[in-house]
């Protein structure tokens, strides 16, 4: 389907109407806080709140990877923040990321406590407080955050550009999904090309830059996102796909995946994580 209506930006550009699809009621042209609320604290060293959006997801795997490696140091308070109803907008929430996205981590073992959002920082941030996942090597550990900056820049096109014209958005027009679609199959196949040579993204080992892609690109390719394989071909990214598959029967995946989410399957679902016990294998 093509557009039968041309828009002409105005002049200068005003918000008049939440602009449609599934997000509309929480985006917005401004930022800070539209309510009073504090974030609740548990009695972990690190406070977590998030939701299991891909984004989300990257962290809590973070957590249960280096929770199965004996980081007790590790362990963590998940709270829920449901984005749709407008909870990281809260006054604490805003405190803890001016930009209202999730994930955001407190940590609690500092003092004063430190403040931790966007996700790649986040993960960055485990890595070195805990000295997992990222290789201690200057050429391997360079090579671990090209990608992880590669999948931070990317995945707005893939979530944002693709998954918002694809899925979301209210009516389907071919230019955004062509323009988004070529963009998201042209990373995949950076992905497939990389990993014809290495066993993981950066190289040898496992590392954050793996744990900060699979939720989107294996999500891709595992049909998780979108409803959008059949679409995307996905069949055809056999690396990609075999990697995905790889990192996605870690226990430690499998424990990550269900915090923080509210849809699926019951048994996939964990709305929050207090104790090591809300979790088993």
């Amino acid at each position: 389907m093509s557009e039968t209506t041309t828009y002409t930006p105005p002049k200068v550009w005003t918000w008049e109407q939440p602009s449609g699809g599934q997000f509309a009621s929480i985006n917005r042209p401004v930022s800070g806080a539209t309510h009073e609320k504090d974030l609740p604290v548990g009695s972990h060293p690190l406070q977590l709140y998030s939701l299991a959006t891909p984004n989300g997801v990257k962290v809590t795997v973070m957590l249960e990877e280096l929770l199965a490696l004996g980081h007790e140091g590790a362990e963590y308070d998940a709270w829920l923040i449901r984005i749709n109803e407008g909870d990281q907008f809260s006054s604490g929430f805003v405190g803890a990321n001016p930009n209202s996205k999730i994930p955001a981590l407190v940590d609690h073992s500092t003092t004063p406590p430190t403040r931790v959002f966007e996700s790649g920082s986040i993960l960055l941030y485990l890595a070195e407080k805990f000295g997992e996942f990222l290789p201690k090597d200057p050429a391997q550990r360079t090579e671990t955050l090209n990608w992880l900056f590669w999948q931070m820049g990317s995945a707005p096109y893939v979530g944002g550009g693709f998954g918002h014209f694809y899925a979301y958005a209210p009516e389907k027009f071919q230019y955004p999904i062509d323009r988004f679609t070529m963009e998201a199959k042209r990373q995949l196949d950076v992905l497939e090309k990389t990993l014809e040579t290495r066993p993981f993204v950066a190289g040898d080992t496992y590392t954050i830059a793996d744990i900060a892609i699979f939720p989107w690109y294996g999500g891709l390719v595992l049909g998780r996102l979108y409803d959008a394989a059949e679409f995307l071909s996905v069949d055809d990214y056999k690396n990609v796909k075999a990697w995905a598959e790889k990192i996605d029967a870690r226990p430690a995946v499998a424990r990550g995946r269900k915090v923080n989410r509210v849809w699926g399957e019951e048994a996939d679902q964990l709305a929050e994580r207090h104790s090591a016990a809300d979790l088993v294998a």
